[in-house]
């Protein structure tokens, strides 16, 4: 066997490892770091913030006394506060007790109850902030689109056709057409007679004028969701499917009625890209998506996201109306992510979903090799599901932390040593367990 047959392999492995480390570190930095400034700013000293695990490769003691290092093993971090025993912020009663009193009040454990919980909710909270600021940048590089719907750029189509960039579109045969992502515009779409050519009424030069033009909505590749049927069978951003099982299609519902129909089986597509055609082969797979009352429905996909034929011309939203939509999307991403972890425990949805490192590096090259957009719009999500893992109540997480903090403001003390050592172990055991099952999936999900 010819191993030069490995290198494009060989080269998708290290972009894989190359994108998901260059997240993971992105991530880790921005949620150690909250930990670490919020303990600088409430007094607790830090003794070491690390970016990865084992033998150092370059460290720096900086003018507060912590050392600032990266190790070899970039899957993780911690921030180290004096009076710690290890990582996790196990507490060294030892190395306490043996600090003068004044001494002990900058360590993690003999801080004030406020700046202990304000300086672990700090790693989660910085995490949420790094996700809207990824979202509301992304909203003020999109912008929006104007009104009236007006053409900004135009996607190779295989049919020659009259729309031109600057064109504002008024009707498509006979129908006002003004905003399509809304619901009048979503049933124009489906009342549109399904050719390859339809009359537009645009605006040109101050004008009106009748054109040709691609159905609004062909079935064309806009994006490529990650570990899909269609990713994987090699499909790309910009390809129009022109054909299923032999049968001409030229609007994109066509193709997911086609793919629903299958249910599963083999589909042949005839896909033009760059002024040729070629043919494809891929199944459709079951995939649970959330409905818009919380739950979740089975449907077959084949993973791509459709668009229509144009690139609307857009304009900025401002700082605000950006920020409002980042904010937006970080609660959407919490409120589906609890949602789907709710209905994998009660069974109503696969527990494939959960993925593990291994799944997750594979989004990332995959996100990566979309466009830097797509890839910096992923490092957002992942911050965000970082998170919310985070603040889940289980001992060695930063949520278990807030439920020791909470019980001592309760009773009035914190719990025994003893008890902390058995719940974080315990905790310790649920955490690997859960990577163990995450990674199991990685292996053997479909």
């Amino acid at each position: 066997m010819d191993p030069i047959t490995f290198i494009p392999e060989i080269g998708g492995l290290i972009w894989t490892i190359v994108a998901f480390v260059i997240a993971l570190s992105v991530i880790v930095a921005v949620h150690e770091y909250g930990h670490y400034i919020i303990a600088r700013w409430s007094g607790i000293r830090s003794e070491v913030f690390s970016l990865g695990f084992g033998p150092v490769l370059w460290s720096r003691m900086d003018k507060h006394g912590t050392r600032w290092q990266v190790a070899l093993l970039p899957f993780g971090g911690y921030v180290k506060f004096l009076g710690d025993s290890d990582a996790a912020s196990g507490k060294d009663g030892e190395a306490v007790a043996s600090l003068p009193k004044e001494e002990q009040r900058h360590t993690m454990h003999g801080a004030p109850l406020w700046a202990r919980t304000a300086t672990v909710a700090a790693g989660p909270v910085f995490n949420f902030v790094l996700a809207v600021a990824i979202f509301t940048a992304i909203g003020l590089t999109r912008g929006v689109p104007v009104e009236p719907l007006t053409v900004g750029s135009v996607h190779p189509m295989p049919v020659a056709h009259d729309i031109r960039p600057g064109d504002t579109l008024l009707t498509v045969e006979g129908h006002a057409i003004s905003d399509i992502s809304g619901e009048a515009g979503q049933e124009v779409i489906e009342d549109l007679p399904k050719q390859a050519l339809l009359d537009y009424t645009v605006r040109r030069d101050g004008r009106e004028t009748r054109v040709q033009g691609p159905f609004i909505m062909p079935p064309m590749v806009q994006q490529l969701s990650p570990q899909s049927a269609a990713y994987n069978a090699g499909l790309k951003a910009g390809d129009v499917i022109t054909a299923v099982d032999g049968a001409p299609i030229v609007a994109f519902d066509q193709l997911k009625d086609r793919v629903l129909a299958a249910e599963g089986a083999a589909l042949l597509l005839d896909v033009w890209r760059d002024g040729e055609t070629l043919q494809l082969t891929l199944a459709p797979r079951r995939v649970d998506e959330p409905t818009g009352s919380g739950g979740f429905e089975t449907n077959w996909r084949i993973g791509i996201l459709g668009g229509m034929f144009f690139d609307p011309a857009t304009e900025s939203p401002g700082p605000v109306e950006a920020l409002i939509g980042g904010v937006a999307t970080l609660w959407e991403i919490i409120v589906g992510s609890v949602s789907g972890l709710y209905h994998m425990i009660t069974g109503a949805i696969s527990s494939c979903n959960m993925s593990g490192p291994i799944g997750i590096a594979e989004v990332s090259g995959q996100m990566a090799s979309q466009g830097a957009t797509s890839f910096i719009y992923f490092v957002g999500v992942l911050s965000a599901a970082v998170g919310l893992l985070n603040l889940f109540p289980i001992p060695v997480l930063d949520g278990g932390h807030l439920v020791f903090y909470a019980y001592e403001a309760v009773v009035g003390k914190p719990p025994s040593d003893q008890a902390l050592r058995v719940l974080m172990a315990v905790g310790l055991a649920l955490i690997l367990s859960v990577m163990l099952f995450a990674l199991s999936n990685d292996v053997l999900c479909p």
